[in-house]
């Protein structure tokens, strides 16, 4: 199955989503390959950036539960490289 590596970069606005956000990302956990999370308290957000490599269904999937979440905003940058696993 050919998978891609992608960034997605998350603007969490709504502190009481952030468990499922977390829920969610321990559900996809296989295809994280780095995540890092910076809180911005001067302006109440945090930016949160994840690397993953998967297929782009399994990505798209990901970033479209991520975006149903209240207050949290999520688009996703598809990098070229495509892997013939």
């Amino acid at each position: 199955m050919d998978t891609r590596v992608a960034v997605m970069g998350i603007i969490v606005e709504n502190k009481e989503s952030v468990s499922q956000l977390n829920e969610l990302l321990h559900e996809y956990g296989d295809i994280i390959i780095g995540r890092m999370g910076i809180p911005y308290k001067e302006r109440g957000i945090s930016v949160v950036s994840i690397a993953v490599d998967a297929p782009q269904d399994t990505i798209s999937a990901l970033s479209g539960r991520i975006g149903k979440l209240a207050g949290i905003s999520v688009k996703t940058a598809y990098s070229n490289v495509i892997s013939h696993e």
